[in-house]
C-alpha cells in the first residue's frame, strides 16, 4: 500500500492556494493543500503498528503556528513551492521524529528536507518560468496552527483517503 504522512493546513485564505493548484497543479483534485512529512512509500505495516509508532514517537509534541509565504520553485523536478517561513524548525522535528523505528528505512537521504506547500509542477522551461513570474505578484501570508498529522492512502491513479489522524497536545 502506497502512503504518506502530510499536514492539512487551514488557512482562512486557502482559496488562493487552491486556485493556483488548479492553474499548476496536476495533483490538485487528487489531494487538498498540504505538506508532506513523510514522503509516499510503500509498505504493508499494519495501521494498528504506525499507530503505536506515531504515539511513541510524538508524544508530548505540541500544536503549533505556522506562516506560508513567497512562493519559489525547482526546475530540476518542475516544482512550485509555497515556502514555510514560521514552524519550519516544529515540521522539521515531525519528520525527523516520524522517519525513526520501522519509517526509518524508507527515509530518502538525497534530498534535504525543506518544508514547503506544493502548489505546481510544470516541466517545460517557458512554462516555468512564466508561473514563477506571476506568482512572484502574490504578497499574501498564510497563517494557522497544525494540530493534527494525517497519514493518507495514495491509490493507483494518485487519489488519497485518510486512513488515520494523530493529534497533538
Amino acid at each position: 500500500m502506497k502512503r504518506a504522512i502530510i499536514l492539512f493546513p487551514s488557512f482562512d485564505n486557502i482559496n488562493i492556494i487552491k486556485s493556483i493548484r488548479e492553474k499548476y497543479d496536476p495533483l490538485a483534485n487528487c489531494i487538498a493543500p498540504h505538506i508532506t512529512i513523510v514522503f509516499p512509500f510503500d509498505s504493508d505495516i499494519l495501521t494498528d503498528d504506525l499507530k503505536l509508532h506515531f504515539n511513541k514517537v510524538l508524544k508530548g509534541i505540541k500544536k503549533f503556528n505556522v506562516q506560508l509565504k513567497d512562493f519559489t520553485g525547482d526546475f530540476r523536478d518542475g516544482y512550485l513551492f509555497l515556502n514555510v517561513k514560521k514552524g519550519n524548525d516544529n515540521i522539521i522535528e515531525l519528520h525527523d521524529k516520524l522517519y525513526s523505528g520501522i519509517l526509518e528505512s524508507f527515509l530518502f537521504r538525497k534530498v534535504t528536507y525543506c518544508p514547503h506547500l506544493t502548489v505546481g509542477r510544470l516541466h517545460q522551461q517557458i512554462e516555468f518560468d512564466k508561473a514563477l513570474d506571476e506568482l512572484s505578484c502574490y504578497d499574501e501570508s498564510f497563517e494557522t496552527v497544525i494540530d493534527k498529522i494525517y497519514i493518507e492512502n495514495i491509490d493507483i491513479i494518485e487519489h488519497s483517503t485518510i486512513e488515520f489522524s494523530f493529534d497533538l497536545e
